[in-house]
């Protein structure tokens, strides 16, 4: 018999996250990407974010 998964709504998914994020405690940090694979046009296009005052 095949396994039956309910499609979770967009604001559940938000609210789970937030409770798991909130029961690690403040001091929990999410370890960035390292970003040794990224090809030369996301570099320049996160180069662009931050020249522009984004924060990615």
């Amino acid at each position: 018999m095949k396994d039956s998964q309910q499609a979770v709504s967009l604001d559940d998914f938000g609210r789970e996250a937030l409770r798991r994020r909130a029961a690690l405690g403040p001091d929990f940090a999410i370890p960035r990407n390292a970003g040794q694979n990224r090809t030369a046009s996301k570099k320049a296009l996160l180069k662009a974010i931050e020249a522009a005052g984004g924060k990615w």
